[in-house]
């Protein structure tokens, strides 16, 4: 008879944060966008600003397909979860990270900063 397999905890990732350093994996994190050349707010980027910002966060290869599919920093904000896993047709796994740990998280932070 077959063992129950463990569950465990799952483990909390850091969210986007600018004062975060770049993770070679690319989950989590960026310079300060004053320090890259990129304005601060995603809502102004230019399409190599959004091209260098994957760049820059550890997604060398799936940066390409936002400069192909002519996303600026407006198109960026306005992206679905599925507009990012299949719209940009990207593998899985990277999609998954840019959309959770990188669009919605600028998503979040722009709305905040533009609602008051």
């Amino acid at each position: 008879m077959r063992g129950v397999a463990e569950v465990k905890e799952p483990c909390s990732l850091p969210m986007l944060s600018v004062d975060m350093e770049n993770k070679e994996n690319g989950s989590v994190g960026v310079k300060n966008s004053m320090e890259s050349g990129r304005p601060p707010d995603p809502a102004d980027w230019a399409v190599m600003d959004v091209v260098n910002y994957f760049r820059t966060v550890g997604f060398e290869e799936q940066a390409s397909a936002f400069q192909e599919q002519e996303i600026d920093g407006k198109s960026l904000l306005l992206m679905t979860r599925n507009d990012v896993l299949t719209g940009l047709q990207l593998k899985l796994g990277p999609a998954l990270k840019i959309y959770e740990y990188h669009v919605k998280p600028l998503q979040t932070k722009h709305l905040k900063n533009n609602s008051s």
